[in-house]
């Protein structure tokens, strides 16, 4: 059963429930924010493994919350939900910063099947990097240890 965190950031109590459901009812711990700056906090503190992440939101929109993410070197994987369903829309998200873009209404199977796939993508990309062997050498970047 996963145990990931998934930080829900969208606007709208009621599809904010209907994600935090979902994803509890299949094993993930889900923290949740109703706007952008709540959102751009939480992702700071939680540091949660994956962000669900809502476009068109105040204060702050999804757009430029990924893209202060990024500026910040929060490298978690983003999946824009969004009812912007255009092509243009699809690309500024993926510019901004997204890994993904999810066009409303989607199926909660979809929505599970692109969840699963980008954690499985930061799992790997942090085993890749968590230690280096270079002949005699081996870098541990967690620990933070060089031995040779």
């Amino acid at each position: 059963m996963p145990r990931e965190r998934v930080l829900v950031i969208e606007d709208e109590p009621s599809m904010r429930r209907v994600l935090e459901d979902c994803l509890t009812r299949h094993g993930y711990r889900v923290v949740s924010a109703n706007d952008g700056e709540d959102g751009l906090r939480r992702a700071v503190e939680e540091e949660p493994d994956l962000i669900l992440l809502d476009v068109m939101m105040p204060k702050l929109d999804g757009f430029a919350l990924c893209a202060e993410l990024r500026r910040m070197g929060i490298g978690v994987p983003v999946l824009f939900l969004s009812a912007k369903a255009a092509v243009d829309d699809r690309v500024r998200g993926l510019d901004h910063g997204g890994d993904d873009y999810l066009s409303k209404p989607f199926s909660q199977s979809e929505l599970l099947a692109r969840v699963r796939a980008l954690l499985r993508r930061g799992q790997a990309s942090e085993e890749v990097l968590g230690r280096l062997e270079l002949g005699d050498s081996e870098i541990d970047f967690g620990r933070r240890i060089a031995t040779r």
